[in-house]
């Protein structure tokens, strides 16, 4: 595989094909697009502004910005000038936007467009530099982007890069405990992104679409980083607003999403239809002319590779989509470790992240934990050594997934190693499988499993139907019942808690990766789950309640 270093492949592409479109950024029916000469003229500029202004000794840049070209830009400029991107999710929190802020020592913060810039600047450390990218305006102290830009024009960054160089600390947005900065290098980000292509075989000119957080490893590598590498043209969302809309003007040839994300999607075909009764109808009447339209609506009609991933996804939603003509596939890769395992349209199976992509080699260790070996991952951890050793030992990346491996070698995960919980009789019980196969229930959109100490398991689910409470109600203990046939005795749900309520970054319950906090279910529902719990062990019967 090639050591060349994101910097060596922009540097290759701007001289290759210097007037082709890298870039387009969108407002309304207006596009701004850059060039790779257009973008590597701001780029090097701001490197060698950054260079001089902060040498290359490792200073540590905070990034907060959505989606955007200068998201790019101001990346590409802090690694090309021997610094080290903290990127920031725009759905930070104040206590977690100060934990990293101060553990990571930033010294700069390249600010965007975010919607949480008055909570960012409430927990901004003192000495902190504020460089505004375009159109962004300041109420603190700042530089201006165009004026580094301007005051270093035609200049290049000094700073030789080498394939071990830092280059990124990417921090965990997990479901438990404070953050870990994952450490990322040249390596670590070219090696996977590699992987990927060789296992995709995407092909030339490729067209990729930007509208997950940037902040996120997963659409850094996917999008960023392969476009640097493989020159492929990428247009960024304007709003979740405009999602349909902007898929259906790219038309990509890959996308990825967190089940979350293809759930939305889903719905929203389904309200384009009026119900999921009128889409059914439709497919009857005319299924290949509405598959069709479907896939048109959506924009994936050229897609060659759509990939869920971040948190297993829903075995009927997975059908639903094939139903429709679009094989979502899943995949596996963790901040730590990227581009491991993954189904492919020829060779996939539903319910399995997939096989081991060519030069991984993964084993099942201790507590059926899923251990990796592959170069490309992560050397370690942020300032915290402890932490390093927990996740690598005797040469052995441990993954903290549990996971199954069948006879023709692809994997299946069956929840986390901290995920699962004792009952109060002391046995075990893995939530995600349960929770699996209670999501095949139409009407429930968000769901987790608690139990940890009860008497019984319960499940909290979060329904956003417009039907009525007895027909949901149904339909949720129908699912019930035909999952508690399927599961192990001291597995079986005692109670259910609905809410219309739905889990979202801004309520703390979702991750900035849209994974559920598990203990912050617990906390909002585990003292009326407590109760249910055991009242339904004394009653002998299922409860079900509205919070």
């Amino acid at each position: 595989m090639s050591d060349k270093t994101l910097y060596e492949y922009l540097q290759a592409n701007t001289s290759q094909h210097p007037d082709k479109v890298w870039l387009r950024d969108r407002l309304g029916d207006e596009f701004t697009e850059w060039t790779w000469q257009q973008a590597y003229e701001q780029i090097s500029a701001a490197a060698a502004w950054l260079e001089k202004s902060y040498g290359s000794a490792k200073t540590n840049i905070a990034l907060l910005s959505r989606n955007r070209a200068h998201w790019f830009f101001a990346d590409l400029a802090i690694i090309g000038s021997g610094n080290v991107t903290v990127p920031l999710f725009t759905t930070l929190n104040a206590d977690n936007a100060k934990y990293i802020l101060e553990f990571a020592e930033v010294s700069v913060l390249i600010l965007g467009e975010t919607t949480n810039w008055d909570v960012i600047r409430s927990v901004l450390p003192a000495g902190v530099e504020i460089i505004t990218l375009p159109g962004v305006d300041c109420n603190l102290p700042c530089r201006k982007w165009d004026d580094i830009v301007a005051e270093c024009a035609g200049l290049e960054p000094q700073y030789q890069a080498d394939f071990e160089d830092l280059i990124s600390i990417v921090f965990t947005s997990g479901t438990t405990g404070a953050p870990k900065g994952s450490l990322q290098t040249h390596r670590s980000s070219v090696i996977p992104v590699e992987r990927l292509q060789d296992k995709t075989a995407l092909p030339e000119n490729t067209r990729a679409f930007s509208y997950l957080p940037l902040a996120h490893i997963a659409e850094r590598h996917l999008v960023e980083f392969h476009s640097v590498m493989h020159a492929s043209q990428v247009t960024f969302n304007e709003s979740l607003e405009t999602l349909i809309r902007d898929l259906a003007e790219v038309q990509p040839h890959f996308l990825f999403g967190a089940p979350r994300v293809w759930e939305l999607l889903q719905q929203a075909v389904i309200a384009s239809f009026g119900s999921m009764q009128k889409l059914e109808q439709a497919l009857v009447n005319d299924h290949s002319g509405t598959s069709q339209k479907v896939r048109e609506m959506l924009g994936v009609q050229h897609a060659e590779y759509l990939l869920s991933g971040a948190a297993p996804a829903a075995k009927s939603m997975l059908a639903w989509y094939a139903r429709l003509g679009m094989q979502l596939v899943e995949g596996f890769g963790q901040t730590e470790a990227m581009a491991l395992l993954s189904n492919s349209g020829e060779d996939n199976r539903i319910g399995s992240i997939g096989k081991a992509i060519d030069g991984v080699e993964i084993k099942i260790g201790a507590e059926d934990e899923m251990l990796i070996r592959a170069d490309g991952l992560s050397p370690g951890y942020y300032k915290m050594p402890e932490k390093t050793a927990e996740l690598w030992r005797d040469g052995w990346l441990h993954t903290g997934d549990k996971a199954r491996v069948n006879e023709d070698g692809y994997v299946y995960l069956f929840g986390r190693v901290k995920d699962y919980f004792k009952t109060i009789h002391g046995k075990f019980v893995a939530p995600a499988p349960i929770e699996n196969d209670f999501a095949a229930c139409h009407v429930v959109e968000q769901l987790c499993l608690l139990g940890r100490g009860y008497s019984k398991t319960v499940m909290v689910c979060v329904v956003a139907s417009q039907q009525d409470k007895s027909t949901l109600e149904q339909a949720i203990l129908e699912q019930l019942t035909e999952v508690n046939t399927s599961v192990n005795k001291h597995e079986r749900i005692g109670a259910i808690i609905i809410t219309s309520e739905p889990w979202t970054i801004e309520n703390g319950v979702l991750t900035p990766t849209l994974k559920v906090r598990r203990d912050e279910v617990e906390t909002r529902f585990g003292e009326k789950a407590q109760v249910m719990a055991r009242e339904s062990a004394e009653q002998r019967t299922v409860l079900l309640e509205w919070a």
